[in-house]
């Protein structure tokens, strides 16, 4: 018999894979995929990047290229982080990594052993759930509210003798898969329990080009801008929602310390990205495509949104309660504590809707009487049907 390493054996088991395939059925209403609509894709913006390179990009972009980034992309990606307030020009590192998800990967690779503490947001981000677990961390979730992190409850673990907690993840601008974003006064609060420990806050933020109106920007202000060099943040984002999932590419920012080694720990996974994405990405962010894209974005997503929550309010029946979100792609829907969402989600799937029940955005695994709604994805004439298929699911199981 195989013998498999412990690694593998603390990765979450094949359900959450079970329901996803499940999702996918072209017949079946799916809100479980947390993606862009495939309509509104820049293609003809790439097209036209691509036609107007010179044929020396052309041939680089099928070469490899140095792990810690295509340097023209780096330059490029260094103004747009620059634009947002974050200190790219301190004792600070930036490296391009294949998605987000490799990000937040390396960082557990270099910091966390066997053991150790990691504290999450609950619920979390599935993707960082299961990096986290494959080197062995120990997880403790802290729960969320409209403006973040519990910050009593945050405080006692971060004291706490036993836990020792040696990282801190959260997602503060429109959450995966809560929906929510982080209030000033929150983060501020964040800042004051972190300031004086050695504990490294890992922020993602894959989600802050999305905000639904303007007067909302302001709150995507990155926590690391704030902090400045005050302690250990490494800071990841992605061009997955704001160019394109399959580019695959993603960035982490962080001190120089921990960004070299994650750029050793990448030599060993993939060498380097994918130069031809990366070229893509900087003929994108440098002939300033970006704007443009994120706006027709925006307006997408907000349209989305307001389909669905007007949806749950005409067709959820009473003690249902879900966030209204102000950008992003989520809403986090919470059922009585006595209701199971897998059971939801057997009856709805048989009725022809879908969404990822709530235990796999448990970092503890325990908690099963919410689930996420996705709607970016879905073909907005499709959003109500959808939702009242899982609201009669309910209603049937509430009988």
């Amino acid at each position: 018999m195989i013998e498999f390493s412990e690694s593998i054996k603390n990765l979450r088991s094949s359900e959450i894979r079970r329901l996803m395939k499940l999702a996918a059925d072209p017949s079946i209403i799916s809100f479980a995929g947390g993606m862009p609509n495939n309509e509104i894709f820049p293609v003809e913006i790439v097209e036209e990047l691509w036609r107007n390179l010179p044929r020396n990009i052309k041939q680089a972009a099928f070469q490899y290229g140095p792990t810690a980034g295509y340097p023209p992309l780096l330059a490029s990606l260094k103004e747009y982080l620059r634009s947002k307030g974050l200190p790219v020009d301190e004792s600070q590192d930036l490296l391009i990594t294949t998605g987000a998800q490799q990000a937040i990967n390396l960082v557990t690779k270099v910091l966390i052993d066997p053991g150790d503490r990691i504290i999450t947001e609950y619920p979390s981000f599935i993707g960082a759930l299961a990096a986290f677990k494959s080197y062995g961390a120990i997880l403790k979730g802290i729960a969320l509210d409209d403006d973040g992190i519990n910050i009593d409850d945050l405080k006692k673990a971060i004291t706490d003798k036993w836990l020792k907690p040696k990282m801190l993840y959260i997602s503060p601008y429109f959450h995966n898969p809560a929906g929510i974003i982080y209030s000033k006064e929150r983060k501020q609060a964040l800042l004051d329990v972190l300031i004086g420990n050695t504990i490294c806050l890992l922020e993602d933020d894959p989600y802050c080009e999305l905000y639904f109106d303007d007067k909302d920007r302001e709150l995507t202000l990155p926590i690391k801008a704030i902090a400045g060099e005050k302690f250990p943040i490494c800071y990841v984002g992605s061009f997955a929602k704001i160019f394109g999932p399959g580019m695959r590419l993603g960035w982490l920012l962080g001190p120089r310390e921990i960004v070299d080694k994650c750029e050793i720990a990448k030599q060993s996974m993939d060498a380097c990205s994918a130069t031809f994405t990366q070229v893509l990405a900087n003929e994108f962010l440098s002939k300033n495509k970006l704007p443009g894209y994120v706006s027709l974005l925006r307006k997408s997503c907000a349209r989305r949104a307001q389909t669905m929550l007007k949806a749950l309010e005409d067709s959820m029946p009473s003690g249902i309660s879900w966030t209204r979100p102000k950008g992003g792609f989520y809403i986090w829907v919470s059922l009585p504590e006595t209701m199971d969402s897998s059971d939801v989600f057997a009856a709805s799937i048989k009725k022809g809707a879908a969404f990822v029940i709530g235990n796999a955005f448990d970092p503890e695994e325990k908690k099963n009487n919410c689930f996420r709604l996705a709607f970016s994805h879905t073909p907005e004439d499709k959003i109500e049907t959808g939702i009242k298929i899982i609201a009669e699911a309910i209603k049937d199981l509430l009988k």
